[in-house]
């Protein structure tokens, strides 16, 4: 097993928290969408370092809180009933634009080397909010439907009692691959006493489906780089339907039950927090780890969730990639794997010497990192790595002669695969470049340089 990098990581972890002595960093929604590069050009990451060390895989460990089933009972039968996905594709109100329909700064977005497989772009008035942020996808088995998680992070004057900090879900019905539509959903948690529910104020990062279960990265950021972090799950089968969708209120209302002008809303039945009880740094990867993006691994035994850590803008960190256990008994089918006391501790952990990581999976024991550029404006690269070496796609550079691998898309978010169709989907934020697409995954590995 390799140390190298590990020893690095260190020495440059210390010499940057004396450099940022005494110095607070901002954290904003705008500033997310910058991300940085420790390999550009012909320059690669190498291979992954396992992290086999107890001090640091505890920092991965976590703790899982179940919300009270009675509560969760009695808030549904308060709404008048649970729904379920259909209900929502059934209702869908948005319709998205195929590949041919979408705008020229849109396309421009899209991978040089592997080509997408397919492409959309969203309604034209979601396709062009400033203050909503969309951050990651996840998809069916077979991809007749499309989750894709957004985060508002805009200020609009009112505090936490407005739209600030919101999170949403689109339930895209891809079912007509050449027609798909889309509804909101609103994630809320359910209060104690089971009498009403209030908003999941969170950055959505990564976001895992599996069976009836939805996991999500849930990072409330603050201005010092350290936040309250903790993944969510919630029951796809255990949607609410809102009666009042004419009010800004979130919960009980006079005539009813509303959502924030949403008609659907998701209550989260279980939470994970880190199990040392701190919060985690978007700063440096020393400690406990903000997380990235989330991924789902079918091909692990069990399956699995693989998560990737978070920095803040300007972060030249070497990200932490690792993956937890998914539970298959009956009661407990979807949530991770826990052992004693409720704790959960990784399966298998690395150390990528990539930065600005944005996004990984892993299929059939193969590691795929997605990097963002350092430049604005310029692309990203995916890496196939594995303990000996990375490898991608090549592409012209910019120079005669010079090879690049930044082929990859512009200001990709999270990762999810579907072994039944070969399809690795991805997303793009900023606007105008927003676009949600996907690739073969066996273009992928032939185009590996």
């Amino acid at each position: 097993m390799k140390h190298r990098g590990r020893h690095r990581r260190r020495r440059r972890g210390r010499a940057l928290r004396a450099s940022l002595a005494g110095t607070a960093l901002a954290l904003t929604a705008a500033a997310t969408l910058i991300s940085t590069s420790q390999a550009a050009g012909g320059e690669t990451p190498g291979g992954l370092s396992s992290i086999t060390s107890s001090a640091e895989l505890r920092e991965l460990q976590l703790r899982e809180s179940l919300t009270d089933e009675t509560a969760l009972d009695n808030l549904t039968t308060e709404m008048g009933g649970s729904v379920g996905v259909e209900d929502v594709l059934t209702s869908a109100n948005h319709v998205m634009r195929d590949e041919s329909d979408c705008y020229a700064t849109e396309k421009a977005s899209l991978p040089v080397e592997p080509a997408v497989s397919r492409a959309y772009c969203w309604d034209p008035a979601d396709a062009a909010n400033a203050k909503w942020l969309p951050r990651s996808v996840a998809t069916s088995r077979n991809n007749q439907v499309i989750l894709s998680g957004w985060t508002h992070a805009g200020d609009d004057g009112s505090g936490v009692t407005g739209e600030e900090g919101l999170a949403r879900v689109a339930f895209v019905d891809a079912r007509d691959p050449g027609n798909l539509k889309y509804r909101w959903v609103l994630l809320v948690m359910p209060q104690a006493d089971g009498k009403g529910f209030e908003a999941v104020r969170s950055r959505l990062g990564g976001m895992v489906w599996y069976e009836d279960k939805l996991i999500v990265t849930a990072q409330g950021a603050e201005s010092t780089g350290r936040r309250d972090d903790s993944l969510y799950v919630f029951d796809l089968g255990r949607l609410l339907r809102a009666d009042v969708t004419d009010s800004d209120a979130i919960g009980e209302v006079e005539d009813g039950w509303s959502a924030h002008h949403y008609r659907y809303a998701m209550p989260a039945i279980a939470s994970y927090t880190p199990a040392s009880g701190g919060s985690c740094d978007a700063r440096d990867n020393e400690g406990v780890p903000c997380f990235g993006s989330l991924t789902l691994d079918r091909t692990s035994t069990p399956p699995s969730v693989v998560a990737n850590e978070w920095f803040g803008p300007s972060r030249e960190q070497h990200a932490r990639i690792w993956r937890y256990g998914l539970d298959t008994v009956a009661d407990r089918t979807g949530l991770l794997t826990t052992g004693r006391h409720g704790g959960v501790a990784p399966t298998e952990a690395y150390e990528t010497e990539a930065a600005g990581v944005r996004g990984a999976f892993s299929h059939q024991g193969n590691w795929y990192v997605g990097q963002g550029a350092e430049e604005r404006d310029a692309r990203g690269t995916l890496w196939s790595q594995d303990e000996n070496r990375a490898r991608a796609a090549k592409c012209p550079g910019e120079r005669t002669g010079s090879t690049s691998y930044a082929c990859w898309g512009l200001h990709t978010a999270s990762l999810s695969y579907s072994p039944e169709t070969d399809e690795l989907w991805t997303l793009s934020g900023p606007i105008p470049e927003r676009v949600l697409y996907s690739v073969r995954l066996s273009d992928v590995d032939s185009s590996l340089g």
